[in-house]
């Protein structure tokens, strides 16, 4: 995917800004203050975990925040935490953002991002033995469609339904985490899993050690959920990558760091301004880390970046 231009978008948001889109937000607050920054991450396998670690590290050293990291069942859980004050900023797949919804009731104040941090493979994942080659192959197997608040699951509905499969009547579909998910497999209770995070993801390299597995490629479903949701795309998972001997083709889509409109645009900039600083740090904690580059952290899109976040960029030298 290639990124958008730095300058279009910042001239994009100003143009926004100026129609009244920023209307409403708080008046500056100093980049110390000591009001705690709750971030909300997800399961303790995946990637949200293990980035937020060290980003709410940073902050805390940086800029001399009470941070604290909390834990989801993912994107839907997090925006739903952001909605009720729990959670100050959260990771979130761009799809679960845009629909910007939990249980049908809109948030009080629009989301806003920050930065995109990374890209999430959709890895559907089968024994390595399984007779199962495609989505369609699904049809009447025990299926994990992922936890009940994750942005898993919803795009696991939605790539079901490009092969005409409803996870509701054309198989057994449960709701399990990917630890959950990890361990029924290698159980034999289920016969595939659906899972979107980064690449490698460390639960599903675990995995691997007790059984090989596949991942399903999903490139003609992607074709066909483009169509109706463009926030979707394709991304490749190397060869190797679990033990796989051939790359595959599979569904991505970007990550963002989100934030309320209502979150004073001094905060917004610091914490923006020490993410895209502190960056190597975010690498060494996990792979995804390297995708963190100001030139693509910019590329939020369809999600509006916070009015403070531009402010962070246009600061930035050498770009």
């Amino acid at each position: 995917m290639s990124p958008i231009p730095r300058r279009t978008v910042l001239r994009g948001t100003a143009a926004a800004l100026a129609m009244g889109v920023g209307a409403g937000v708080a008046a500056c607050a100093r980049p110390g203050d000591r009001i705690p920054v709750a971030l909300a991450t997800g399961g303790p396998q995946g990637v949200y975990r293990r980035v937020g670690d060290a980003l709410a590290g940073l902050w805390a050293a940086e800029l001399g925040l009470d941070t604290r990291v909390v834990g989801s069942e993912g994107s839907v859980d997090n925006v739903g935490m952001l909605v009720s004050g729990q959670a100050q900023v959260a990771f979130c797949a761009a799809d679960v953002a845009v629909d910007g919804a939990v249980d049908g009731a809109r948030p009080r104040f629009g989301l806003r991002a920050l930065a995109r941090v990374h890209d999430d493979a959709i890895q559907v994942v089968v024994p390595a033995e399984s007779p199962v080659r495609t989505l369609a192959d699904l049809a009447g197997r025990r299926v994990s469609v992922g936890a009940r608040n994750s942005g898993v699951l919803v795009i696991a509905p939605r790539l079901l339904t490009t092969v005409g499969l409803n996870p509701a009547r054309d198989m057994t579909a449960v709701m399990l985490g990917l630890g959950e998910s990890v361990a029924a497999l290698e159980r034999g209770e289920i016969d595939a899993f659906f899972w979107s995070g980064g690449v490698p993801t460390a639960g599903v390299e675990r995995l691997v050690g007790a059984r090989p597995v596949r991942l399903l490629d999903l490139a003609a479903p992607t074709a066909v959920l483009r169509a109706r949701y463009p926030v979707y795309d394709l991304t490749t998972v190397p060869a190797r990558t679990y033990g796989l001997p051939d790359p595959v083709t599979v569904t991505s889509v970007r990550n963002v760091l989100l934030v309320t409109a209502d979150m004073p645009d001094a905060r917004a900039e610091a914490l923006t301004r020490v993410l895209l600083e502190g960056r190597e740090r975010l690498s060494a904690a996990d792979a995804a880390g390297r995708a963190i580059d100001p030139r693509t952290a910019i590329g939020t899109q369809p999600v509006p970046l916070h009015p403070g976040a531009v402010a962070a960029y246009r600061g930035l030298k050498g770009l």
